[in-house]
């Protein structure tokens, strides 16, 4: 059969200019200029003698036939994508898995090379980011991520995550992994240098930390049990929960910290969580990979080890949550 068609190299700029709705991103994913990209769209839309997207000032936008055609494009490059890995499934097989940094340090790493030592012709290449994921581009295969569920509610004082978890969730399979908890830590040394912990009110004699992905942890938390921050507080402020730890371990202040991140870090045992009840933040983790994505046996294989491993750490936390209940602050 003979088909009309055209180039790869210009429906592979025209999806990704669709998914972004700029060319100039475009050209970052697939590593061309923004020129060579509005080269390859020009060539498409001379190939099928109608425009795909209108040009404006700072933006372009897309024409009904684009939008069509979009969809159609869109599913033949999965396609193309799922057959190709199916192709070369018996062959080393590389899985690019994004995560984020602290779960990656304290949780993935320790645990990964059991998963590589038993299947050694998977070769696991880890890259972490807490921007949402793009998953339909070739960059990476699966994903975790923290954050709501598009149309699912939360209770209302449920502390809010500033993370959204992917670009596009059209096509995405979503399977959760374990509850997103926060609960107050801090360094017994400073408990004795400025005072038991006893209520929620406790906390705010306490230097407050921050972590720039939860900036609304705080206020959330406090709001939950009534309280607010006080105007005059002076916060710490850093930017990965890993070194939130790291300054609550030193004796830096009181942090707002995820259970799954609190169990698995290495200095663990030398912070005090105050028995002062538990709050289920607005989201969890969730592991994210284009709906399809499993039919390739390695993909398949990653994801059933990090859900297997996922169900041994919400373990974790069922019993961190029944010792932290029984033990007064």
């Amino acid at each position: 059969m003979s088909y009309r068609l055209p180039p790869l190299l210009a429906l592979r700029a025209f999806e990704a200019s669709t998914r972004h709705l700029s060319f100039t991103k475009a050209g970052e994913e697939l590593h061309l200029t923004q020129g060579a990209i509005s080269r390859q769209i020009r060539l498409l839309e001379s190939f099928l003698g109608q425009k795909l997207f209108v040009r404006l000032t700072r933006k372009i936008e897309m024409t009904p036939a684009g939008l069509e055609y979009f969809r159609s494009v869109q599913q033949a490059l999965d396609i193309i994508s799922m057959a190709t890995r199916r192709a070369v499934r018996d062959t080393h097989r590389v899985v690019t898995l994004d995560v984020l940094p602290t779960l990656a340090t304290c949780w993935l790493m320790p645990r990964l090379a059991q998963f590589t030592e038993a299947h050694r012709d998977i070769e696991v290449r880890l890259i972490s980011s807490i921007e949402p994921v793009n998953l339909h581009s070739e960059k990476v295969d699966v994903a975790i991520r923290v954050g709501k569920l598009p149309g699912q509610r939360y209770e209302r004082h449920a502390p809010r995550i500033d993370l959204d978890m992917t670009e596009n969730w059209k096509n995405v399979y979503v399977e959760p992994l374990f509850p997103d908890i926060l609960v107050p830590v801090v360094s017994p040394r400073l408990i004795d240098a400025v005072g038991p912990i006893n209520a929620p009110a406790d906390l705010l004699q306490y230097r407050l930390i921050n972590t720039a992905s939860r900036r609304h942890a705080w206020p959330d938390w406090l709001a939950a049990h009534g309280l607010r921050v006080p105007d005059d507080a002076n916060p710490l402020d850093f930017g990965h929960f890993f070194i939130t730890l790291q300054a609550v371990k030193d004796a830096k202040g009181v942090a707002l910290v995820p259970r799954a991140l609190l169990e698995n870090f290495e200095g663990r045992d030398e912070l005090v969580v105050p028995a002062l009840g538990e709050v289920p933040s607005a989201g969890a983790y969730h592991l994210l990979m284009r709906e399809g994505a499993q039919e390739d046996e390695a993909v398949r294989l990653l994801c059933d080890w990090l859900v297997r491993e996922a169900s041994r750490l919400r373990n974790e936390i069922d019993q961190a949550t029944v010792v932290a209940a029984a033990v007064p602050a």
